[in-house]
């Protein structure tokens, strides 16, 4: 009984240990060293000699960057913007990349309206960047770019990635010329020339920052992925999900390297200083109306600007799909620190991303995601195919010696301890380990995590198809029982409890067959009530993975299909009789009967 109590915990707790683990360990653990962090370097940036910076992008780029206009208009003077990847406009008044849609990207498979990243401020869910100087006096900072600041156009009309534009601003003895330029993909590339026009000395720092109003709808809310203000200061990854921000709240760092943003599942806003200048980055939240404003910002560190003399700086801003080979591309060509953690790999990246890779090689060879998925699945049982092998060859000699297991249990009825020593013996005289039969299971579970987190996270999974119904890997499997799997015309999916925790589609039921079958060839559980349990298993996961994305379904199905092939193969070579032998058996004398 003690081998079987030890596969059925396994099996129960697997699905413990995928959704619990991070949830309730290192989901407190990383918010405690994050929070731990956050004050050791806030700490730090106050007694480092950045007094300046530190003191103000607290203080005074807060408060000039608050200091939005009544009435902005998200109509007034514009550069249309017209690449491979984007279509949009950018705002002169403020100077802000504040309208902008993804070629690429339709809201739904069965919808081509294109997603829309930013919107204007004055409209419903107001979502922009902004790049502008400050002046520094003391520990403060004005911004000289003003929010309702009007710039005007030297040169173009259209931002393409062979057509830049090339804009101007001048305010309180401060000439700015910026020009800018996009390329085919997400990343808008700002060089400014700012020239002292006064007869005195001044100070500059340049800041950018992404501004979103209100929290968006789509806003899942999920454990294992991270949504809401991200960034890299100095090597570090910081970040704080949509649900944890409150108006008032306020982070700071100081370091060289990195950016700061606001990201959602599949998509990105980051403001990206020059990587080789110290700057400040900031988290911070406020209240407009009842609504709360979330801000993601940097400040360089201040420049000295001499009577008639210029400085040229480059910044950047990325608005669009966080696309891995384009972050990391971005991340290689322009030196940005730790751009691909824009993605949300996990505390167990060592699996998500090397899963990733796989699944990207084999969907770029075999030509999809789908057929990716089956081929990484059969890698990585060739990869532990002498572990499971081991295994398996255990469970067989596990269920040859179940007469004699049975006969001890017998004999040993009323004495616990020597039907255990009787059991112990019986299992070292064959040779037999009989925990070895959960190893197959073990193996699983972190493939399994890897899989799901990979599928969830990367913009990649979304909307790739597979054979037949399954027009999205990423999303649960769009079929349900309770119209035959799409023969009877009614949808079940806006009805309390049949549209959601009961939709089963036919991918969970296939796995769930699956995985029965699996079982069958196991050796029985001697006790009725846990041979039961263990029956009604596969149907308990079944629903669990109900709504999970069809790619994992998919995987597991594939996966305990092949286990099911390999392990009946090492059954039947050690003699043993398995429930399909005795199928089939029963198949053919029932065929016999009837030619009789």
């Amino acid at each position: 009984m003690g081998e079987h109590r030890n596969l059925f915990l396994a099996i129960g707790l697997s699905a413990i240990i995928l959704l619990g683990y991070q949830f309730l360990v290192l989901g407190p653990q990383a918010e405690r060293q994050r929070a731990e962090r956050a004050a050791e370097l806030a700490q730090q940036a106050m007694e480092q000699q950045d007094g300046e910076l530190a003191e103000g992008l607290t203080d005074g780029l807060t408060q000039a960057a608050d200091s939005r206009p009544t009435g902005f208009n998200p109509n007034g003077a514009r550069i249309n913007i017209d690449a491979t990847d984007v279509v949009g406009s950018f705002a002169l008044t403020g100077a802000r990349l504040d309208d902008l849609r993804l070629r690429q990207y339709a809201v739904a498979v069965d919808d081509e309206t294109r997603v829309t990243l930013l919107s204007p401020e004055g409209l419903d869910n107001a979502y922009f960047a902004r790049d502008g100087w400050s002046r520094v006096e003391g520990s403060q900072l004005f911004d000289i770019t003003r929010a309702d600041s009007e710039w005007e156009i030297i040169s173009g009309d259209t931002l393409t990635e062979t057509t830049p534009v090339v804009i101007g601003f001048t305010a309180d003895g401060v000439e700015i010329r910026r020009t800018l330029t996009i390329d085919e993909h997400y990343m808008v590339t700002y060089e400014d020339t700012v020239t002292n026009t006064t007869d005195s000395p001044i100070s500059l720092a340049r800041f950018g920052e992404v501004r979103r109003y209100g929290v968006p709808e789509y806003f899942q809310n999920f454990f294992i992925l991270h949504e809401g203000q991200i960034g890299v200061v100095d090597g570090r990854r910081h970040q704080v999900k949509y649900n944890n921000i409150d108006a008032g709240d306020e982070e700071t760092w100081i370091g060289n390297g990195g950016w700061m943003g606001i990201t959602d599942k599949y998509w990105l806003a980051a403001a990206i200083p020059d990587q080789t200048v110290r700057f400040g980055g900031e988290f911070s939240a406020s209240s407009e109306n009842g609504e709360l404003v979330i801000t993601s910002r940097y400040v360089t560190q201040p420049i000295a600007l001499q009577p008639g003399s210029s400085h040229s700086s480059t910044s950047r801003v990325f608005a669009g799909a966080k696309e891995v080979d384009v972050l990391q591309a971005y991340q290689s060509d322009l030196e940005i620190d730790h751009f691909d953690l824009a993605v949300d790999w996990g505390n167990f990246w060592f699996l998500t991303r090397p899963y990733f890779i796989l699944l990207n090689f084999f969907s770029g060879w075999l030509g999809g995601i789908g057929a990716a998925i089956l081929a990484v699945t059969v890698l990585v049982k060739l990869i532990f195919f002498p572990i499971a092998n081991r295994a398996y060859a255990s469970m067989a000699k596990m269920k040859a010696v179940q007469p004699k297991v049975q006969e001890i249990r017998e004999r040993f009825a009323s004495d616990q301890q020597k039907q255990q020593q009787a059991m112990m013996e019986l299992y070292r005289n064959e040779k037999i380990n009989p925990v070895a039969g959960c190893l197959p299971i073990l193996i699983q579970i972190p493939i399994f995590y890897a899989l799901y987190k990979t599928l969830f996270v990367t913009l990649e999974m979304r909307h790739q198809p597979f054979v037949g119904w399954i027009n999205d890997l990423a999303a649960p499997d769009p079929t349900t029982i309770w119209n035959i799997f799409g023969l009877i015309p009614w949808d079940p999916s806006g009805v309390w409890l049949i549209g959601g925790f009961l939709a089963v589609g036919l991918w969970p039921i296939l796995m769930a067959v699956s995985m029965a079958a699996q079982q069958a060839l196991n050796p029985p559980p001697p006790d009725p009530m846990q041979a039961r349990i263990f029956a009604f298993l596969p149907w308990v996961f079944m629903f669990m993975l109900a709504n999970f994305p069809a790619g994992l379904v998919i995987y597991w199905t594939w996966n305990n299909l092949l286990s099911v092939g390999q392990q009946y193969v090492i059954m039947r070579r050690h003699g043993n009789e398995t429930q399909l032998d005795k199928l089939i058996a029963r198949l053919r004398n029932g065929s016999k009967g009837d030619e009789s």
